[in-house]
């Protein structure tokens, strides 16, 4: 394989109220890779994030740390003005970028300010640098198709939980960065977010129950599921149609994607759609009362049984061993 050594790798962490989420460190360990291919190093741009030197820890070597109050509600626009100016400054012709929503909105502003290709849904490091090409998810990851980008400048949109956390065990260096930032004509007022729930994007475990559950007083057994395993709490398409659950746990095709790395679906019959929001979940369980249920036939684990019986008892049995080991 044919190491580049002008090619530099350039990294965008995000970060939430000054701290980096998972996703940050997993783009940053695969950066980490791509650089080790390349023979080079790993620059990240981060904003108004607090403990920088964490990165150091999963192969970046350098950071450009962004403090700017008017930076605090994500803007795309301004965002990608920062990573633009940022891959100019390091002559980065790799830039890398998670696949939340937010890295979603950036990346094509990016891939026009750049004159990149971008590749998003990537789950591996390059097969190869020359031509740089990539594995990814295709048809709503039901398949997988190799991406070859021939821009001299490339984006990777790295799949959530596709690459998992590589400790480097590094330094990493930190300086000041100043972009300047250009005029948005959104004004953004405020964000009121839940601060004591593990949120979808992030979630190792996703925790999601439907029509089955009857109603919306029954979902107290599911959060407290949710709660033993430290996962998150979603819901099918009609159950937030219904009310019965906010619109921003509803996964699936026509709402949030989910990339855990498992998924409990209690009571959910699995349409179409909603399977095709959950498919890039590495591990997916079902609980249903209806053996013909669609989501069995996609799910690597599939319990027969109401979940009325079947989810106070799995919640009593995983107690008990969370007892018994601590």
């Amino acid at each position: 394989m044919t190491k580049q050594k002008n090619m530099s790798v350039l990294v965008y962490t995000e970060s939430e109220k000054g701290k980096f989420k998972k996703t940050a460190l997993e783009v940053a360990s695969y950066a980490k890779a791509v650089a080790n291919q390349l023979g080079t190093t790993v620059t990240a741009i981060s904003v108004n994030a607090n403990d920088t030197a964490e990165l150091g820890k999963y192969g970046v070597d350098k950071i450009l740390n962004v403090s700017d109050s008017s930076l605090e509600a994500f803007n795309a626009k301004s965002y990608a003005a920062v990573i633009v100016q940022a891959a100019k400054q390091v002559d980065a012709k790799a830039v890398i970028v998670s696949s939340s929503a937010d890295s979603k909105y950036l990346a094509p502003i990016l891939a026009v300010n750049l004159d990149a290709g971008y590749a998003s849904n990537v789950v591996e490091v390059p097969s190869t640098t020359s031509p740089f090409t990539v594995k990814r998810t295709a048809f709503t990851n039901k398949a997988f198709n190799l991406t070859t980008i021939n821009t001299p400048i490339k984006i990777v949109g790295v799949s959530n939980n596709s690459f998992g956390l590589v400790e480097a065990n590094g330094n990493a260096s930190t300086e000041d960065f100043s972009p300047v930032l250009p005029n948005t004509e959104v004004n953004i007022e405020s964000i009121d977010k839940a601060s004591d729930k593990v949120t979808i994007a992030d979630a190792e475990i996703v925790v999601s129950a439907g029509r089955g559950m009857k109603g919306p007083e029954n979902w107290g057994m599911i959060e407290e599921l949710a709660e033993v395993l430290g996962a998150a709490t979603a819901c099918s398409k009609p159950v937030s149609d219904l009310g019965w659950r906010p619109h921003a746990e509803h996964v699936g095709q026509t709402g949030k994607p989910v990339a855990s790395n498992l998924y409990i679906a209690i009571g959910i019959s699995g349409a179409i759609q909603h399977l095709a929001g959950i498919n890039a979940s590495k591990v997916k369980v079902v609980v249903n009362t209806d053996p013909e249920a669609p989501f069995f036939k996609a799910a690597d684990y599939g319990v027969v049984g109401d979940a009325f019986e079947v989810v106070p008892q799995l919640i009593e049995k995983l107690k008990a061993f969370k007892a018994s080991n601590t």
